[in-house]
């Protein structure tokens, strides 16, 4: 599937995927109806449009500025998020993951370009070339479905809505949406909000996922790693804070109650702003954007792995919300057990970590910034000394810039950069690749799990290495599944530690 975005949509393959109602193609491309002006999801289930009358767009805001209407029976702007975009290193990629991640409502789209090292001109040329729009009309097509969301499950006032869904006025908000959505604000809200009632910072959403999709191993895997204070599993639910822009928020994940290929989150925020970057960080935590039927396809297909792709398909890889804050966990993590892991996380937290306003539930402190961290006494934590080292330097190099770790981030200099530091080797850094930064071709060089489930199966680290491109982190998730069974299903914390 890769191919339908990274060249040319093939006209004639993706109308095949809207005439079959595919499912699996909803987030990489939408299709858009020239007799009716609207655009659609590829399973959208109305009557099928004549080949004659369609085109198809990469993107929402592509279609958007077209000047197609998002059709209100299939929400094309509620499907996953294109793959493509985590499997893509280049600049377009890196620009749509900051955009996702609301880098463009933070520093506007010259803070978008500075993070990308590019000059504006530049990143939109780069942008329109291949999307056929700039990171405005990439922006606003995510502050239409933020404004949607806040209207269909909060009762605030429509004034409220526009300034937390990132338009710069009342007047922007009104065009926009009625441009989007050919409605009013007004008549897009339901009788009754499908949420709480509109309590302030609270809201409740469906986080969908490509089928298959197994919520309850993803957040098992979660639960396994949770930290006291900053982290919480009941058995059936995962909740965590979440460091924000605009403040902590507090997120509960847990199953879709229909069974269906979804998460819901619920969603407890300081400032209502931070909703977008909320989403798009929990769907990265959850790895919800994939593309299992290319990634099983492939897997499949080798015959040590075919065994375990069959009994887990759709698996997933569970990363984090911050990469900064994985990067430092991964640290902590070396060499002891997963509930030592957790014990010194647990302590570094309370010591460095920003305290809640009040408590929610046993949740008590967001994860250190890398600035409060870097000026933290860590002599109470636990660590040896070499280790207490490498936190310190890790985080002094976050804090002033040699190292980046944000969505938007080169990953091969990422990984160059922690290389640099002492006390981080290529596991570490590795790690870093593939549960902080999502990066879905990834290797763990000399991981013991590893090894022994490639020795079980008859192949070499060597062999694994680059047999799997480009989904080599799943085929990770799959070997420890293997050789640590309790991190995916029900059973006993494992002895040896699996970060």
């Amino acid at each position: 599937m890769l191919d339908v975005v990274t060249e040319l949509l093939d006209p004639e393959r993706c109308y095949r995927a809207v005439a079959s109602r595919d499912a699996r193609f909803d987030g990489w491309f939408v299709t858009a109806v020239h007799s009716t002006g609207i655009y659609c999801r590829p399973s959208c289930p109305a009557r099928t449009p004549l080949q004659r009358n369609v085109s198809f767009h990469t993107t929402a805001a592509g279609a958007q500025a077209a000047g197609f209407r998002a059709c209100r029976r299939c929400r094309p702007d509620a499907v996953p998020g294109s793959p493509a975009w985590d499997v893509r290193a280049d600049v377009v990629a890196r620009a749509m993951r900051l955009i996702a991640d609301g880098e463009v409502e933070r520093g506007g789209v010259g803070g978008l370009a500075a993070a990308l090292g590019y000059s504006e001109r530049q990143l939109h040329r780069l942008l329109t070339a291949e999307l056929g729009v700039g990171a405005l009309a990439l922006a606003r097509a995510q502050r239409a479905q933020t404004a949607r969301v806040l209207i269909e499950t909060t009762a605030l006032p429509m004034a409220d809505v526009a300034f937390a869904a990132g338009f710069a006025s009342i007047r922007q908000f009104n065009d926009t949406i009625r441009a989007v959505f050919a409605t009013t604000p007004t008549a897009l809200r339901p009788a009754t909000p499908r949420g709480d009632g509109g309590a302030p910072g609270r809201l409740t959403l469906r986080l969908a996922a490509r089928a298959p999709f197994a919520a309850d191993e993803v957040l098992l895997f979660l639960g396994a790693h949770a930290t006291p204070g900053l982290e919480e599993w009941d058995g059936t639910t995962f909740a965590r804070v979440l460091a924000l822009p605009h403040g902590p928020a507090v997120v509960r994940l847990s199953p879709a109650p229909d069974g269906g290929p979804a998460v819901t989150a619920e969603l407890r925020l300081t400032d209502l702003r931070d909703l977008g970057t909320a989403v798009s960080r929990c769907r990265r935590l959850l790895d919800l954007d994939a593309d299992p039927a290319a990634v099983d396809e492939l897997l499949g297909a080798d015959a040590a792995l075919a065994p375990l792709v069959a009994t887990a398909p759709g698996r997933r890889v569970p990363a984090s919300p911050d990469a900064a804050e994985l990067a430092v966990r991964a640290v902590l993590g070396q060499q002891v057990s997963v509930a030592g892991a957790r014990t010194l996380t647990a302590r570094l937290v309370t010591t460095a970590g920003r305290p809640l306003a009040e408590p929610v539930g046993t949740l008590t402190h967001a994860f250190p910034t890398a600035e409060a961290l870097a000026d933290a006494d860590l002599s109470e934590v636990g660590l040896t000394g070499a280790r207490r080292r490498t936190v310190t330097t890790l985080a002094t190099a976050l804090a002033d810039g040699t190292v980046t770790l944000g969505p938007g981030v080169d990953r091969g200099e990422a990984e160059r950069t922690l290389l640099a530091l002492p006390g981080i080797g290529p596991w570490t850094a590795a790690l870093v690749g593939l549960r902080g930064l999502a990066d879905p071709d990834v290797w763990l060089p000399g991981d013991l799990a590893l090894r022994r489930s490639l020795a079980a199966l008859g192949s070499s680290d060597a062999d694994a290495a680059t047999r799997w491109r480009p989904w080599r982190s799943y085929a990770v998730m799959h070997l420890w599944a293997l050789a640590v069974p309790s991190l995916f299903t029900r059973g006993p914390l494992p002895e040896r530690s699996v970060s």
